[in-house]
């Protein structure tokens, strides 16, 4: 026997992947944002080192606090501003 063209779901496989959708989009998909996050953070924690002149470290305390207050938007997880890195 042969298919011409995609084999619609089941009612049970139907059920499944709405389920698989709603999990993703109330844990997965936070998640990654929050990754993401972490990662910026990650890449900055250089930034608050205690030989890092204080006005530097000044901007840099404001774009991390910015970066942790990320999941607080009102968009959050799918409308998310990311702060500017200083110069």
């Amino acid at each position: 026997m042969t298919v011409d063209g995609p084999v619609p779901f089941t009612p049970e496989e139907e059920a499944e992947w709405d389920a698989m959708e709603r999990q993703w989009a109330e844990v997965g998909f936070p998640t990654k944002i929050r990754e993401q996050r972490d990662a910026l953070l990650k890449a900055t924690d250089w930034t608050q080192g205690a030989d890092v002149p204080q006005s530097f470290k000044d901007k840099w305390a404001l774009y991390r606090q910015a970066l942790r207050d990320v999941p607080q938007q009102a968009g959050f997880p799918d409308n998310v501003t990311w702060p500017t890195k200083p110069e």
